[in-house]
């Protein structure tokens, strides 16, 4: 049987260990290569756009990629440490066949991954990952001596990304007057969103922008917000923005300290575009983890929403299914296919910035744009070769707490797609009846895990 790499979000695991190993990177990196040489004797030059965030590890797998795509003919570029929405836009950009993001997220240093894209800067399809595993497992034939690809260095990548970040921000428009506080996870956009925040014109005060390859993620950014929430009470901040290790998500903090998540902006700006006749379909496409309360809202706007499974892979196949622009995850994962393949913590924040410059409104006041519905998520962690979704006891809690909630409440169980925890997320308009439903639940799935 061959082996199976990719999960939700491409091949995730612990650093030095199968599948996060030299070996398998520079494996992987031939299959992809020769899976983007759709010619294999053609002369035309093939390339792959490489990127990172700053995890030790990131070397490792990077060089080992490299050494793969090379040894299948692929030139690669090297870009370094820049945000996973800036592989979807220069992979398209530098007419590139493939881009590659080396990152794990949210995740701690220890860990790390490998994300692809397809010349059209979007993550590949489930067809396409299947082919790269198919040729993974077969055997790759290396290209002829000759042939063999080259790598070189783009020390401009920061750059172009932090132009284009900036033209998502209406024209003639400024930031000056506003004080915000950013917090770059000691990841990926340690330097890219700083600057793009500047030039614009705002005040400036940094967290998480000394990455040391072991601080990414550590008690900061998008999954910690509450340091920053401090500083912006400390430093009367308008705004705390909080990006992730790879800057695809993003967090509020308004200037009370108050933490809005992704589901909040992305009511704003649904409902903004929508009156400005932008938002595609009047739709917008959330996973099944948004809250109840954000589609009561949009249903009262006159707005439809659409729902997928857990993971921004999803949303983005729905969003070009129907044709719909804007998309996004209650974790902060804002799509808007108008300007990025992906999710963008940046361009999410910037678009939340043109609102307060435009309207003269504080972030307090922008930033709850819907009563959320009581909503609580229990993560419980089992044992390997334990499948406590599998067992009777657990699957009669669930019926039970159901029928308990009818229509006033939603219930949510599912495994992680990258670890080994069930998920167990409920909703009711009674937040004593929440409490109840949750506790029987997570107690059965604890008691067979």
């Amino acid at each position: 049987m061959g082996e199976k790499l990719f999960g939700t979000d491409g091949v995730r695991g612990q650093a030095n260990s199968w599948p996060m190993t030299a070996d398998m990177a520079l494996r992987l990196g031939a299959a992809a290569g020769r899976y983007f040489r759709r010619d294999k004797q053609d002369k035309q030059e093939h390339r792959v756009v490489i990127g990172k965030d700053t995890r030790l590890s990131g070397y490792m797998i990077e060089y080992a990629l490299t050494a793969g795509f090379a040894s299948t003919g692929m030139n690669v570029f090297l870009l370094g440490p820049v945000p996973t929405p800036a592989i979807g836009y220069l992979t398209h950009s530098l007419r590139a066949d493939v881009g590659v993001m080396i990152s794990a997220s949210h995740n701690p240093a220890s860990d790390n991954g490998i994300k692809l894209f397809g010349p059209d800067g979007y993550k590949l399809s489930d067809e396409a990952e299947a082919g790269i595993e198919a040729l993974l497992n077969n055997g790759v034939t290396p290209a002829a001596p000759e042939n063999i690809g080259r790598a070189k260095r783009i020390d401009d990548a920061r750059g172009r990304y932090v132009e284009y970040a900036k033209t998502t921000f209406p024209h003639r428009r400024r930031l000056e007057g506003l004080r915000i506080v950013l917090d770059c996870a000691n990841g990926a956009a340690y330097r890219t969103a700083p600057e793009v925040l500047w030039e614009l014109g705002a005040e400036v005060i940094t967290l998480g922008v000394e990455p040391d390859g072991f601080n990414i993620n550590l008690d900061c950014g998008s999954t910690k917000p509450q340091a920053a929430a401090r500083r912006v009470l400390d430093t009367r901040a308008d705004l705390g923005i909080c990006l992730d290790g790879d800057a695809d998500r993003v967090v509020l903090i308004d200037e009370t300290g108050r933490i809005a998540d992704g589901d909040q902006l992305m009511a704003l700006i649904a409902t903004r575009w929508a009156q400005e006749g932008r938002l595609a379909g009047n739709t917008l496409v959330a996973t099944v983890m948004s809250n109840l309360g954000l589609e009561r809202h949009l249903n009262a706007q006159g707005i439809a929403l659409k729902r997928t499974p857990v993971g921004d892979r999803y949303v983005v196949e729905e969003m070009r299914a129907g044709g719909h622009n804007l998309g996004g995850e209650q974790s902060g994962h804002i799509v808007m296919t108008d300007y990025a393949t992906t999710g963008d913590g940046l361009i999410g924040a910037l678009q939340f910035l043109a609102a307060m410059v435009e309207t003269g409104q504080p972030a307090s006041e922008l930033m709850q744009v819907f009563t959320p519905v009581p909503q609580q998520l229990v993560n419980v962690r089992f044992a390997k070769g334990k499948t406590p979704l599998k067992s009777d006891a657990v699957q009669s809690a669930i019926l039970e707490a159901e029928r308990a909630l009818g229509a006033d409440g939603r219930l949510l169980i599912r495994p992680s797609g990258t670890e080994p925890l069930i998920r167990v997320m409920a909703e009711a308009l009674d937040p004593a009846q929440l409490e109840r439903v949750l506790s029987s639940v997570v107690d059965a799935v604890r008691r067979e895990s």
